[in-house]
C-alpha cells in the first residue's frame, strides 16, 4: 500500500510593521493549508536577521517600515541571501507607489495590493491574489545580486541566457523601416521594462505602446517611475493622440491600448481578453492590422498567455517579433507559450532587446 505524504506546504515569513495588518496576514496564510508561516518581522531589520538564519520560501514584505525600510531590506535580503520577495503595501498612498518600484528594482520579484477591508468582496479577491503570486514566486530561482550602484532590474538575471542565446544575441534583421514598437509584460514586467528604456537612447525613432498587468491603481507611478529613471518620457496613454517617435506610452487602468486606422491612439472598454484589460493580446491584434510589416513586437516575462498568439499573428504580418529569453524570466508563461507557438524571430534577454531595437529602428 503507497505510503501518502501531504504536500509540502509554502514557508512564509511575513514582514510587517502594523500589528493589525500582521494578523490579518498571518491568519489569511496559516488558514491555507498551502502555507505556513515560519515567522514574522517588525521591521526590515528583523526581516535581514530572519532570512539569514532560517531562510524561507518567500518573504511578504511592507515597504514603509520604520528602522529599515522594504526597500533597503530587499537589497540587503538579495545581496547576503537571496530568496524570493513579494511586496505588499495595506495602503495604496501616494509616496508609497514608488517605493513599491525601487523596492522591486533592488531586487522584488512582484508586488501585490492589500488594502481592501476585511469581509469585502474586494478583501477576498486581493487575498486570492496575494496567496497565487506567493505560490508562483516561491517557485522563481533567484540570484545574489552583488552590484549595488547598478541594479539588474530583476531578482534573476536579466542578462543571462544560454551560450546559443548568446552567440546568436542580434542576427541580421529585415532591412527595412518601421513605425512602431508594442510590448506586452506582466509578472515581473516593470523591472524589465526599466532595463530596456534606460538603455534605449535619447532621441529614439519609434514610439513605443505598453501594456504592462499591474494592480490597479499603479500604473501611473509606474509610468512616472519609467520617466525618472530613463532618457524615454514615458506618459498614460490618451485616447486620440499622436504616438511621438521616443516616447512610451502604457495602457491605462481598465482601458485596452490600440491604434486606430488613422495611427492615433485608441482606448477601449471592449469585453476582457484572456481576462484582462488591459490585454497583451488586444494591442498586439490591433497594431498587426494597422501598422503590419511596420511593427516590432516584444513579448516579455508573464504568467498566462496573454498575447503569445498575437505575436504570431504580427510575424504572420511580417513584422519583427521578440520575446524574453526563458533564463531572465520571473515567469516564463507569455513569452514561452510565444516560443512554443512559433511566434518569436529572436529569443533575447532584457539587455540586450534595447540595443537590437536601436539597430532597427535606426533602418532608414
Amino acid at each position: 500500500m503507497a505510503v501518502m505524504f501531504p504536500p509540502q506546504r509554502i514557508r512564509v515569513l511575513v514582514v510587517e510593521d502594523s500589528p493589525v495588518v500582521q494578523a490579518v496576514l498571518v491568519k489569511l496564510l496559516t488558514d491555507d493549508p498551502h502555507f505556513e508561516v515560519v515567522g514574522t518581522a517588525n521591521n526590515g531589520l528583523e526581516a535581514v536577521a530572519f532570512v539569514a538564519r532560517a531562510k524561507p520560501d518567500v518573504v511578504l514584505m511592507d515597504v514603509h517600515m520604520p528602522k529599515l525600510d522594504g526597500i533597503e531590506a530587499t537589497r540587503q535580503i538579495m545581496e547576503q541571501h537571496p530568496v524570493p520577495i513579494v511586496i505588499t503595501s495595506a495602503t495604496i498612498q501616494a509616496h508609497e507607489v514608488p517605493l513599491a518600484f525601487r523596492a522591486m528594482q533592488a531586487g522584488a520579484l512582484a508586488f501585490v495590493d492589500k488594502s481592501a477591508q476585511v469581509g469585502t468582496p474586494q478583501f477576498a479577491e486581493q487575498s486570492h491574489q496575494l496567496k497565487e503570486m506567493l505560490r508562483l514566486m516561491s517557485e522563481v530561482k533567484v540570484v545574489r545580486r552583488r552590484n549595488r550602484g547598478t541594479p539588474s532590474g530583476s531578482a534573476v538575471d536579466p542578462s543571462a541566457g544560454s551560450a546559443g542565446e548568446r552567440a546568436a544575441v542580434v542576427p541580421p534583421a529585415p532591412s527595412r523601416s518601421f513605425k512602431l514598437v508594442a510590448i506586452g509584460a506582466s509578472t515581473g514586467g516593470p523591472p524589465v521594462l526599466q532595463i530596456i528604456l534606460s538603455q534605449l537612447p535619447s532621441g529614439f525613432a519609434l514610439p513605443l505602446l505598453i501594456v504592462q498587468h499591474i494592480t490597479p491603481g499603479f500604473v501611473s507611478g509606474l509610468a512616472d517611475w519609467l520617466a525618472q529613471t530613463s532618457r524615454v518620457p514615458t506618459h498614460l496613454a490618451v485616447h486620440g493622440a499622436v504616438p511621438l517617435a521616443g516616447h512610451a506610452y502604457l495602457a491605462p487602468d481598465d482601458c485596452h491600448l490600440g491604434l486606430d486606422a488613422s495611427g492615433r491612439i485608441s482606448l477601449s472598454k471592449a469585453e476582457r481578453e484572456n481576462g484582462l484589460r488591459p490585454a497583451v493580446s488586444h494591442l498586439f491584434r490591433s497594431v498587426a492590422d494597422t501598422v503590419g510589416a511596420q511593427a516590432i513586437g516584444v513579448l516579455l516575462t508573464g504568467m498566462g498567455k496573454d498575447g503569445a498568439a498575437e505575436l504570431k499573428l504580427l510575424k504572420l504580418r511580417g513584422a519583427v517579433t521578440i520575446a524574453q529569453d526563458r533564463a531572465s524570466c520571473v515567469v516564463n508563461g507569455m513569452p514561452g507559450e510565444a516560443v512554443l507557438l512559433g511566434a518569436a524571430d529572436y529569443i533575447l534577454p532584457p539587455a540586450q532587446i534595447p540595443l537590437f531595437l536601436t539597430s532597427l529602428a535606426s533602418r532608414p
